[in-house]
C-alpha cells in the first residue's frame, strides 16, 4: 500500500479553483515531511501523529494542463493533467442526477460526438454517515468530455458548463454531489437540525449502528424474499412453454388497452406480475436491429421479442428503451412479450409516451389492444429503506469531506422528495444556503437554485397537488443574498419526473451564473410578484426582473386566480399594463388575494422580453 496518498479530489484530470490559495491534503506515514510543488510554487508540512497532512498553494491563474507533484519522504506521486478554472459545486436529487443519455431524444445529434478536455466532471461517492462529518472521501475520479464519457455526465451540469465555457473559456469543472430521492434534510449538518426537533428521534435511532444494520438487513431480507416467492409461483415462467414463447397459445387472455394507469377496477390494487403479449407483422425482415419504446413501466419489467429477452428495467422511473440484436425481427408475425412486476398496488404503462416499434425504414405504433393475463397475485411488497435519505447522513459523508476544496459556486436541484411536506422549506432551504457557506467559509458564495418544473404527480402518490407549495417556498428562499432561483415551469414534463430538457435548465443557471458571480449586467431570472396592490375591483400585481416588459407567450394570459372573501379561488381575467398585470373578475368585486401558475403542471404563458418564465406565486392584498 502506498505511503503517500492525495484526496482522490488530488487525481488525474483534477481542477482546482483559480483565484483563491489552493490547499492539498492526503496520508502519509506519522511525522514524515511533505512537499507539495504545482507550476513553480513549493510547499511543505508535516504529517500529524494519525498521517493526515495538508498544505497550502498560493492562488493560481486559469490554465493547464499541469503537474501536482507530492513528496512524501523518499515516495514521489504525480497527479497529471491538471487544470485551474471554475469549480462548481452540483446538489441535490435525481434530477440533477440524470445522465446526458438520458436525454438523447432531444440532443442526441448534440452531444453524441461532444469533446472538450476543459469540461471535466467528479461524482463524489454516494456515503452516508451519522457520527459527525467526515474529512476525506473514499473514492472518486475526474472525467473530461469525450464521446465515450460525456454520455454519464450529469445533464444539467454539463449543458451549464458548456455555456460557461464557451462563453468565458475557461476551464470548468463541476464537484457533483447528488443522490436520487434524498430529501433536504440529508443534506444538513445535525447542529442545524436539532432547531427543529422533529429529526431529533430519527437522528438518534440512525447513531445507533446496531439497529440500522438490523433495520436494513431486515428490510432487504423481506424484500428478497417477497421477488423469490413471486418468481417461484409466477405461472407465467412455470409454464411450458412459458408466456414469453412463440410456441405459447395465449388466445384465452384477455384483451388490455395500452397504455394506461391501473387506478381503477380490474387491476387496481393488484400486486405481483402481469403479461402481456401483442403479435405484430412486419412487411421486411429489418437489417441493422431496431429499437422497443416502451415508455416507462410501473414498477419493474422483462421484454421478450420472438423470445428473446431484449431489455429489463427493476424500477418506475427509466424510460424502457431496448435495442434489438439485427435478426431477431423478421418479415412477417413477430411477438412481444412484457412482465410487468407491480410492487405496491399501482401499475401501468404510463400514458403520454412513445410505444412504438422502430426500424429502418418503418415503424410501427405499439399503443392499442394488447393481451393480458397475471402470472401470480401477491401482497404487497414492503418499501425499501434508503439509509441516505435519514437527516444528515449525507451532509456528513459528501459535503463535509468537500470543504477544503475550494469552488466558486453551488448549483442545487431538489425539492421532490419534500412535496409530500412543503411548508417550511424556505427555512430549511435558507438554513441549507447558510450552512453550506459555513462549511465553505465564504459568506458571499453564490447559490443557484432550480424551482420545481411542471409534474403531474398520480392520484395515489403522495404530493399530490402540493407542487406549489413548494413552489412558493422555494420562490421565498430567495431572500437570502447572493442567490438565484431558475423557474423551469416551462421545462417539464407532466408524466415525467425526469424531464429531458436539461439544456434550458443548465443554460438558465449559467445566466444566473454569469450575472451573481462573473459579474455581467443581464437579465438572469424571470418576471419575481413583488407586490399586490388594489385598484377598484382589481388586483395589479407588480413585478421585478421584467426585463423591459412583460409579454404573454401564446398571446393569452393564462393562469391567473383571485380567491373571494369566502375563500374560494376561481380563475380570472389578466392584462398586462406597464410592466404589471392586472387581474380581475366580473364576479369577484373584493378580491383578497391573487395567485398565479397555481397546480402542479400548470397553465403559465407570463414571460419577460428576455424569454424568462415568470414564477409561480400567491400574494394576499395587504
Amino acid at each position: 500500500m502506498a505511503e503517500c496518498v492525495c484526496s482522490p479530489l488530488m487525481s488525474d484530470g483534477m481542477v482546482f479553483q483559480r483565484g483563491v490559495p489552493l490547499r492539498v491534503w492526503g496520508r502519509a506515514l506519522p511525522g514524515e515531511r511533505v512537499e507539495v510543488r504545482f507550476r513553480g510554487h513549493v510547499a511543505e508540512g508535516w504529517a500529524s501523529p494519525t498521517g493526515e497532512w495538508e498544505v497550502e498553494l498560493p492562488p493560481q491563474d486559469a490554465g493547464g494542463p499541469f503537474s501536482l507533484e507530492v513528496r512524501c519522504g523518499e515516495e514521489r506521486q504525480v497527479v497529471r493533467d491538471v487544470l485551474v478554472g471554475d469549480v462548481w459545486l452540483l446538489g441535490g436529487q435525481s434530477n440533477m442526477e440524470l445522465p446526458v443519455r438520458r436525454t438523447l431524444d432531444l440532443f442526441g445529434e448534440e452531444v453524441r460526438d461532444a469533446r472538450c478536455p476543459f469540461i471535466r466532471e467528479f461524482v463524489v461517492p454516494l456515503r452516508h454517515h451519522f457520527h459527525g462529518p467526515l474529512c476525506d472521501l473514499e473514492g472518486g475520479s475526474w472525467k473530461e468530455v469525450t464521446p465515450e464519457t460525456v454520455l454519464e455526465f450529469g445533464a444539467l451540469g454539463y449543458f451549464f458548463a458548456r455555456h460557461l465555457y464557451e462563453r468565458y473559456g475557461v476551464p470548468i469543472g463541476l464537484v457533483r454531489a447528488a443522490a436520487g430521492g434524498t430529501p433536504i434534510e440529508a443534506w444538513l449538518a445535525e447542529e442545524v437540525l436539532e432547531a427543529y426537533g422533529v429529526y431529533r428521534e430519527e437522528l438518534a435511532r440512525c447513531k445507533d449502528d446496531a439497529f440500522l444494520r438490523a433495520l436494513l438487513a431486515e428490510n432487504a431480507r423481506g424484500i428478497e424474499q417477497w421477488h423469490a416467492e413471486l418468481s417461484r409461483t409466477d405461472e407465467g415462467l412455470l409454464s411450458r412453454p412459458p408466456w414469453w414463447s412463440e410456441d405459447y397459445d395465449d388466445r384465452g387472455w384477455e384483451e388490455h388497452l395500452i397504455p394506461g394507469v391501473w387506478d381503477g377496477p380490474p387491476l387496481g390494487g393488484f400486486c405481483g406480475s402481469i403479461w402481456f403479449r401483442r403479435e405484430v407483422l412486419l412487411p421486411v425482415s429489418p437489417e441493422g436491429g431496431a429499437l422497443l419504446r416502451l415508455g416507462t413501466i410501473i414498477d419493474a419489467d422483462e421484454v421478450y421479442v420472438n423470445g428473446v429477452a431484449v431489455g429489463s428495467t427493476g424500477y418506475r422511473y427509466p424510460p424502457r428503451t431496448y435495442p434489438i440484436p439485427e435478426g431477431v425481427l423478421r418479415k412477417g408475425r413477430n411477438l412481444i412479450a412484457v412482465r410487468v412486476v407491480v410492487h405496491r398496488g399501482h401499475g401501468g404503462f404510463v400514458p403520454g409516451k412513445a410505444y412504438r416499434l422502430e426500424y429502418e425504414g418503418g415503424r410501427l405504433e405499439l399503443s392499442g389492444v394488447w393481451k393480458r393475463r397475471i402470472g401470480v397475485e401477491m401482497p404487497p411488497c414492503e418499501e425499501q429503506i434508503f439509509p441516505q435519505y435519514k437527516p444528515a447522513g449525507l451532509y456528513n459523508g459528501m459535503i463535509a469531506p468537500l470543504r477544503r476544496f475550494p469552488i466558486r459556486g453551488v448549483l442545487w436541484c431538489q425539492g421532490e422528495s419534500n412535496t409530500a411536506r412543503p411548508h417550511g422549506y424556505a427555512a430549511l432551504l435558507a438554513d441549507l444556503i447558510s450552512l453550506w457557506r459555513r462549511t465553505w467559509g465564504r459568506d458571499d458564495l453564490p447559490f443557484l437554485y432550480v424551482q420545481l418544473a411542471n409534474f403531474e404527480p398520480f392520484p395515489w402518490e403522495q404530493g399530490r397537488g402540493l407542487w406549489p407549495v413548494l413552489r412558493e417556498e422555494q420562490r421565498k428562499a430567495l431572500r437570502v443574498p447572493r442567490t438565484a432561483m431558475v423557474v423551469t415551469i416551462d421545462a417539464g414534463e407532466s408524466n415525467d419526473l425526469h424531464p429531458q430538457d436539461k439544456k434550458t435548465v443548465g443554460e438558465r443557471l449559467a445566466l444566473c451564473a454569469r450575472a451573481l458571480s462573473y459579474g455581467e449586467e443581464i437579465t438572469y431570472q424571470g418576471p419575481l410578484a413583488r407586490e399586490v396592490v388594489k385598484e377598484g375591483d382589481a388586483l395589479i400585481v407588480v413585478f421585478d426582473h421584467v426585463d423591459g416588459g412583460l409579454l404573454a407567450k401564446g398571446d393569452v394570459l393564462e393562469g391567473f386566480e383571485l380567491r373571494t372573501p369566502d375563500g374560494r379561488w376561481v380563475p380570472a381575467q389578466a392584462t398586462l399594463v406597464d410592466g404589471a398585470v392586472k387581474v380581475r373578475h366580473p364576479e369577484v368585486p373584493a378580491p383578497t388575494a391573487v395567485r398565479y401558475a397555481w397546480a402542479d403542471a400548470p397553465v403559465a404563458s407570463l414571460y419577460n422580453r428576455a424569454g424568462l418564465p415568470a414564477s409561480p406565486f400567491v400574494l394576499e392584498l395587504g
